[in-house]
């Protein structure tokens, strides 16, 4: 769902595009695991991405209908080899780096919200043209 006003953000486009492929990565690995449980014959796994225009910020929401985080690691979830995956299925660094791209790198934020077994959305807050560490560059 893309907000045709977003226009465009000065951003690290390699570096986002990390971020947005751990946040799609996670995602489809919690849809995956809640269907193998197999307690709900009527799920389907879905992951939608969304942009918005803030003013002076652009938003992207990536949202799953997956799993969920429980509230007793949800505090942990960026710091670097805390991970919520069993053994040697996650180093736990994908969020713990894509938080620090976006936050240090672009001067934005990267939030999560959740429920258990319903829902993760991680939203993506990047300021328009004055975060973006060197070199810049504009993309949409």
């Amino acid at each position: 769902d893309f907000d045709d006003s977003t226009g465009q953000v000065t951003m690290l486009p390699q570096e986002m595009t990390r971020v947005l492929l751990n946040l799609i990565g996670n995602g489809f690995y919690a849809t995956q695991k809640r269907q193998e449980a197999g307690t709900d014959p009527s799920y389907r796994p879905t992951l939608s991405v969304f942009t918005r225009n803030r003013g002076s910020s652009v938003e992207i929401r990536i949202r799953d209908n997956g799993t969920g985080i429980p509230d007793k690691i949800c505090d942990k979830i960026f710091n670097p080899f805390f991970t919520t995956k069993p053994t040697g299925e996650g180093t736990g660094l994908g969020l713990s780096l894509s938080h620090e791209i976006v936050a240090r790198q672009h001067g934005g934020r990267l939030d999560v919200a959740t429920e258990v077994g319903k829902f993760t959305e991680f939203t993506i807050s990047l300021p328009r043209g004055t975060g973006a560490a060197t070199p810049k560059e504009t993309a949409q």
